[in-house]
């Protein structure tokens, strides 16, 4: 069987958690069958990867509707494959179209939706109204979606409810804990990434790693570190802001911080993945404060590394983060976003003050990571799907 992976993300363009997702799937789904990628950007130099760019017409075009014309080129493309499968919205029209012009079975992975994403106007304006379209007829018509954790079934279904229950298959987003485990720190690495930064070894370490969007919460973040305890130091691996308001609002929020008191470092480029597992290794906990999040393959990633992770508990994270044995669950509630604030804070500096509690969530984290969130078992789930469609 040969199956026609759809995506915008492939490395080495990866900026979120579903080119992650594509990534690993591809790398073990290959060792099991046959894997065509079909992507989009920059050409790549790799075997079995096809790149299709934007319609050279509509290089003015809005976004939406230049990443729709890319589904058409990958439509096209996916002429000898035996299964489709698409990622988000903006391979969903490719997916579909193939399906149909091919004669073989689309399956869907919904990483996030965009019913629940409506602050995406601000970064789409009409667009989002043609995203929306897309994704709704990629889910919709797809002989099967997946979702990436339970909750997320729950999601689709209420954002879909043409869907028949059926047709969605959960199956976890994965980590590899061959790549992703503790790594030297400080004076034990000659590159540390820590040192350079000037990050105090003797004082306690909160780390952030996402894109600045509204989605992952990194104002609140911020807001929420001005209450940290005295001493605490913020690592905060932020960039790729969605617009340049969100990106203004954080600039001012961080400069901000960084009047009030020391120790808050904030790193906007992308680091390579040992430079951020050592800043995951070192941290005393590592907040996620998304306000809304499938899954969060970045809380695994925290884990993979040992490191206690406090969490905001919507979407699929309490899937991932078991509250009270490898992390700590903050409540988010949209009408009182100060409290959800203060509560992070809170949470933090409880757990950087009992420094044996959060090392057990760090080890519990990890068992969990290894045992529970396995791509070679998700690459498996996820055939298994294809081969129940032919």
């Amino acid at each position: 069987m040969r199956v026609g992976m759809l995506t915008r993300e492939y490395p080495p363009e990866i900026y979120g958690g579903a080119g992650v997702h594509v990534t690993e799937l591809t790398r073990f789904m290959r060792e099991i069958t046959e894997v065509d990628v079909h992507c989009m950007g920059a050409p790549r130099d790799m075997e079995g990867v096809y790149v299709h760019g934007v319609d050279p017409a509509l290089e003015d075009a809005n976004p939406a509707i230049k990443t729709l014309s890319t589904g058409l080129r990958m439509a096209q493309a996916a002429d000898n494959v035996d299964v489709v499968h698409s990622h988000t919205w903006y391979a969903g029209l490719g997916g579909h179209l193939a399906g149909k012009l091919h004669g073989i079975p689309h399956v869907a992975t919904a990483h996030s939706l965009e019913p629940h994403r409506p602050w995406k106007r601000e970064q789409l304006a009409g667009g989002y109204e043609v995203s929306s379209w897309s994704e709704k007829n990629a889910m919709e018509y797809a002989d099967a979606v997946i979702a990436v954790s339970a909750r997320m079934k729950d999601s689709i279904l209420e954002a879909y409810p043409r869907i028949e229950p059926d047709r969605v298959h959960v199956v976890l987003n994965g980590i590899d804990t061959t790549l992703w485990q503790p790594r030297p720190t400080f004076e034990e690495n000659e590159n540390s990434v820590l040192t350079e930064l000037g990050v105090d070894p003797d004082r306690p370490i909160v780390a952030f790693v996402g894109r600045i969007t509204r989605q992952k919460g990194v104002e609140h973040l911020v807001k929420a570190a001005a209450h940290f305890d005295e001493g605490v130091q913020l690592v905060l691996c932020a960039g790729a802001p969605d617009t340049p308001e969100i990106a203004a609002r954080t600039t001012a929020l961080v400069e901000d911080l960084q009047s009030q008191r020391d120790g808050i470092f904030w790193v906007q480029n992308m680091l390579e993945r040992d430079r951020i597992q050592e800043i995951l290794t070192a941290a005393d906990t590592f907040v996620c404060p998304s306000i809304y999040e499938p899954l969060g393959i970045v809380n695994l990633e925290a884990m993979a590394c040992g490191t206690a992770v406090v969490a905001s508990d919507v979407g699929g994270i309490p899937e991932v983060v078991v509250d009270g044995e490898t992390g700590t669950l903050v409540h988010y509630d949209e009408n009182d976003e100060e409290a959800f604030e203060r509560d992070i804070a809170e949470q933090v500096n409880a757990m950087v003050a009992d420094k044996q509690r959060a090392q057990k969530f760090g080890v519990a984290g990890r068992e969990r990571a290894v045992n529970e969130f396995s791509w070679a078992t998700i690459a498996q789930q996820t055939v298994d799907i294809y081969k129940s469609l032919r």
